[in-house]
């Protein structure tokens, strides 16, 4: 018998912060490795459990913007190198353009000159990164559910709540906006490219998306959102020192993970920032004394979604100190070929367990 995941439904949705938590481990995987072949397969393993377990919500149609913005980044990262030129010594020149004189206090930079191939993969290299990394936050977008993610925030971060789900649901009413209204000028024969086009719809798109998340932070102030409780000043004063102190842990934590030479500090930094600030959100939940209707829960497919993100984050953190540091990171001084290493790319795929374990879409379960 054919084990298959059951048809999602709310008691066994995977929570919101689960699809954060994998989509963050790829992204922390990807900024670790400047191998195409290893950030093509992120992108490819982001893409394809979008496509498996992404509902018909408007924010699940963001993916597709996101993966436009990423290419975007790229072609711009290209052109910036062409234009202004590389850091990068390189040895095989493709063209020459014409290079714009400068004064002696601009020493240091040039506009045009001799473009290498060396110059071009290395800034490929970088743009592709940045465009992968782009890929995983699209792909949490597109399969967290905004209102259930605000929803489970701690207490003390309720005050924020309102500007939370502004900024949230902004970029997921923005795409299901540009959907609909180039359909609308479609079916009344008007273009829909073109520069003309894009002026006609951008300002429609950005004030109906931004009034739709007004009204719903409207909505949650009238009922009451955010509303505290009086709390000794000694206790208020802890929390907010436990939250800030280790929220700023946990930044300095994960920039030591993201840097190359951060690793070694990166870990304990970003356990005693979580350990600070969920003290310090325990503290401030205090002033919020509420109770949630069908609070989400964390079931076991939810741990395997959020743990199998973590899994690929720490296996490729590992990685990039071992044997295959190399293979992660292909020279361009001098150029060789990348070649994709069997256990990182095998440390990536462990990122598809979401489209086998989490529940099915009811559109895709018909």
């Amino acid at each position: 018998m054919r084990l298959r995941a059951p048809e999602a439904h709310r008691s066994n949705a995977v929570h919101a912060g689960a699809w954060w938590l994998w989509a963050l481990g790829l992204a922390v995987a990807a900024s670790r490795t400047t191998n195409p072949l290893l950030l093509g397969l992120v992108v490819g393993v982001a893409g394809y459990v979008v496509a498996a377990r992404r509902t018909d919500a408007p924010w699940a149609r963001s993916y597709g913007a996101f993966l436009k913005l990423g290419l975007a980044v790229l072609v711009i990262r290209l052109v910036f190198s062409t234009v202004l030129g590389s850091p990068i010594p390189g040895t095989h020149p493709l063209f020459t353009l014409p290079e714009v004189p400068l004064p002696e206090w601009a020493r240091g930079v040039r506009i045009g000159g001799r473009v290498t191939v060396e110059q071009l993969v290395f800034a490929l290299y970088d743009g592709l990164k940045l465009a992968t990394l782009l890929a995983c936050v699209g792909a949490a977008n597109a399969l967290a559910n905004p209102a259930r993610l605000l929803k489970s925030l701690p207490g003390a971060l309720y005050e924020a709540g309102v500007a939370v789900v502004v900024a949230m649901t902004f970029a997921p009413n923005l795409v299901a906006d540009v959907a609909r209204l180039r359909t609308a000028r479609r079916l009344r024969g008007r273009p829909t490219g073109g520069v003309r086009a894009v002026l006609q719809i951008g300002l429609p798109v950005l004030e109906g998306a931004l009034e739709r998340s007004v009204a719903v932070a409207a909505s949650m102030d009238a009922r009451g959102y955010g509303r505290t409780a009086a709390v000794p000043a000694g206790v208020r004063h802890t929390t907010t020192v436990l939250t800030l102190g280790g929220l700023l842990g946990v930044c300095a934590g994960t920039y030591g993970l993201l840097a190359v030479e951060g690793a070694a500090y990166g870990v304990p930094l970003l356990a005693a920032g979580l350990v600070a600030a969920l003290a310090g959100l325990w503290l401030g939940g205090r002033r919020t004394p509420r109770t949630r209707h069908r609070p989400d829960r964390w079931g076991t497919r939810t741990w395997l979604v959020a743990g199998s993100g973590v899994a690929v984050a720490a296996l490729m953190v590992w990685a990039s100190t071992g044997p295959a540091a190399e293979a992660l990171r292909p020279g361009v001084t001098p150029l060789v070929a990348p070649e994709l290493p069997v256990w990182p790319a095998l440390s990536v795929l462990l990122g598809l367990a979401p489209a086998f374990v989490a529940p099915v879409p009811p559109s895709h379960g018909r």
